[in-house]
């Protein structure tokens, strides 16, 4: 989890990490970033790597972006893992708070390392806050 936010994390201008960032994943891999239409309707934004890439590097290059994990819970099974990690954006490391959310990350174990399966993420907003139980001891 530690790479998978270090991989997209840097100050602007600096070139993100995206030849790590593959290495962390299945190559069929799929990112639903989920968001809301104009009427307040569930909407799926579902992207290969590549896509995510293309979409995210202009903005993470020109503005800056630092997602740092708060919080985590971790459910396992055998070779399987489900992680629920809490997130905060900035657009530098000392700036504030531009988002706040929870990705839903699947994994497997092969038998020699963790490979991520799916990552789902959804951003906190006033009509979906983020549950007591999802957040740091601190802020509950």
């Amino acid at each position: 989890m530690k790479a998978f936010y270090d991989v997209i994390s840097g100050p602007a201008g600096q070139a993100r990490q995206w030849s790590r960032d593959r290495t962390l994943y299945i190559a069929d891999i799929r990112f639903v970033a989920m968001a809301e239409d104009k009427n307040g309707k569930p909407k799926a934004q579902i992207a290969t790597h590549q896509q995510f890439v293309d979409a995210a590097n202009p903005i993470l290059v020109k503005d800056g972006f630092y997602e740092t994990e708060i919080h985590r819970v971790t459910e396992r099974f055998g070779n399987i893992a489900h992680v629920f990690s809490t997130y905060e954006s900035r657009n530098r490391l000392d700036g504030p708070i531009i988002a706040r959310g929870i990705n839903s990350v699947e994994l497997f174990y092969d038998g020699k390392r963790w490979w991520i399966a799916s990552n789902i993420w959804d951003d906190e907003r006033p009509d979906n806050p983020l549950p007591k139980e999802y957040l740091p001891a601190a802020a509950k």
